[in-house]
């Protein structure tokens, strides 16, 4: 019998609740409640308040009460990676560092299809194992929804390997795994036809598996002069809307056009952007187009990062993602990234964690995380700390002390 719980207190719970989806958030927006506890039934939350408060009607229910100071975020949520690959593209990074441009490392065997070609060649448990192990690490730095692709497969039945090692993974671990279909990663070298031949044969012959078998309902591609172009994507993603398909697409991230088609589309995120002007930023300001900035990959890549505050004072939605990726950002740490990012970007406390919080729930459609109140799932993460700026403050280097999924501990430091 699942009972109810009560659990505190936190020093400060930071519940992200009554703030904008779009728009700047100043730090003195935020809703700060102090000796808080959280009421957890079923795996929802069924209260929020003041500890002692909640203690007081406490006939028939577990008190989890925590020594030391605590503050409470909801768990983070990833809402762009790429986890789910096979080998490994250190060479890559070193030719990269060394002053070696795209062209010449792919020409040297290492780029996107590099990767490709060491997944094909994993098997499905080995993407499950892998994949198991990033989740994990990523849980304990208190990302408690990930959303994963596939895109190193690149035919139907190698697409259909990452994806049934992505669901048979979301299974297995604590975490939500959120799978997205990414066949649009790139036209593969092996295909035996145009781009348009193989976003043919993918609507047509991987589409219906997706739906038939619930292995992901968000389609992506990679809308770019060295993948598809925003003529030769746009069947494809009208197939994929009309069979009813959440559109996500990988934007400007080294020419502009993605971020006009995720807005001709009505896709629910552009992500990357590092590419976009004003005029592209205006564009996504105006529409319900989430605004996906991946930081991961800036630093990967030693280019620019997404214009985020140009971004959000346009009143654009932004949320900040990962791109944990073995190619462009291997390194896969979320708060570091976002941290980063708000030191360049000059992005209020706020407005970061609003990134790594509901709006990245919002760039997954997801309406029942991001924000710790009534109804919502009980995700939420301990640090040790009596001040929230401390989080950021440490720049990535002040993890969670606890994890908590659905209500449940499902990582503790001290254990």
């Amino acid at each position: 019998m699942n009972k109810t719980k009560l659990i505190g207190p936190f020093k400060q719970i930071i519940p992200m609740t009554g703030l904008s989806l779009k728009g700047p958030i100043s730090d003195n927006q935020l809703n700060i409640i102090v000796d808080g506890g959280i009421l957890v039934e079923e795996g929802k939350i069924r209260a929020i308040g003041n500890f002692d408060d909640l203690a007081k009607n406490s006939e028939g229910i577990e008190i989890h009460e925590l020594q030391g100071n605590h503050t409470c975020l909801p768990g983070l949520i990833d809402s762009h990676t790429h986890i789910c690959f096979g080998g490994s593209r250190a060479k890559d990074y070193a030719m990269r560092n060394a002053g070696k441009t795209y062209l010449e490392i792919a020409k040297a065997g290492g780029g996107i299809w590099d990767t490709v070609t060491q997944t094909r060649k994993a098997s499905k448990e080995a993407l499950i194992k892998r994949t198991t192990k990033l989740a994990n690490r990523h849980l304990k730095n208190g990302i408690t929804t990930i959303e994963v692709k596939s895109g190193y497969g690149l035919s139907v039945d190698e697409e259909l390997k990452m994806l049934y090692a992505i669901k048979e993974t979301n299974a297995i671990v604590s975490t939500d795994l959120i799978p997205t279909c990414l066949a649009a990663h790139m036209l593969p070298k092996d295909f035996d036809g145009t781009h348009e031949d193989y976003l043919s044969e993918i609507s047509e012959k991987l589409f219906p598996v997706l739906k038939e078998k619930r292995l992901a309902n968000r389609i992506d591609a990679f809308v770019e002069e060295s993948a598809f172009s925003a003529a030769q994507i746009a069947p494809y993603f009208e197939k994929a809307k009309a069979m009813g398909f959440d559109i996500t697409v990988h934007a400007d991230q080294f020419s502009t056009s993605g971020s006009q088609v995720a807005i001709d589309f009505e896709a629910v995120s552009a992500d990357h952007l590092e590419a976009s002007t004003p005029k592209e930023v205006e564009l996504l300001a105006k529409s319900n187009v989430i605004a996906n900035a991946l930081p991961g990959a800036s630093i990967g890549l030693g280019c620019a990062f997404t214009p985020a505050r140009k971004i959000l004072d346009a009143g654009g939605a932004l949320a900040i993602a990962s791109d944990h990726n073995p190619g462009s950002a291997p390194m896969g740490d979320l708060l570091t990234q976002a941290t980063i990012l708000g030191t360049f970007e000059k992005l209020s406390n706020a407005e970061v964690l609003a990134g790594i919080t509901f709006r990245a729930a919002a760039a997954l459609s997801l309406n029942d995380r991001g924000q710790l109140k009534e109804g919502y799932s009980a995700d939420f993460i301990g640090f040790h700390t009596d001040n929230y700026q401390e989080i950021l403050y440490n720049q990535g280097n002040f993890k969670p002390c606890m994890v908590w999924k659905n209500g449940a501990l499902v990582f503790d430091k001290h254990k």
